[in-house]
């Protein structure tokens, strides 16, 4: 299995897990959600395992964009999962399937050597 990283490209914190996986020589495939979608199986179970409170970004910019009544229909793994397809962006990044089959979101150094 190959490590997949889930993103946008434009994403300062996805640029550094890129170089950090760059620099660590560890090949990846790069799924961008802007061009590619959100894949729903993938979703579904990133909701499952990392909890619909860790994989939507409450504190990011596209969260702040949206109305009041998107965000207050936030309340489950179904309304997230809605939102997500809807608004990509609202997903904390990176996501990482890691070879192994164990998820990350986000990134730090110290999170990523755990995964190596």
């Amino acid at each position: 299995m190959t490590i997949t990283l889930y993103g946008i490209p434009n994403c300062d914190t996805v640029k550094r897990a890129r170089q950090w996986l760059d620099a660590a020589g560890l090949a990846y495939q790069f799924h961008d959600f802007k061009k590619a979608g959100v894949p729903a199986p993938e979703l579904q179970r990133w909701l499952a395992e990392l909890g619909w409170e860790k994989v939507i970004n409450r504190s990011g910019t596209s969260w702040r964009k949206l109305d009041d009544g998107q965000k207050a229909a936030v309340i489950d793994a179904a309304s997230a999962a809605a939102i997500a397809h809807e608004q990509p962006s609202v997903i904390k990044r990176p996501v990482v399937q890691w070879a192994d089959g164990r998820l990350s979101i986000g990134f730090n150094e110290a999170l990523f050597d755990a995964h190596r």
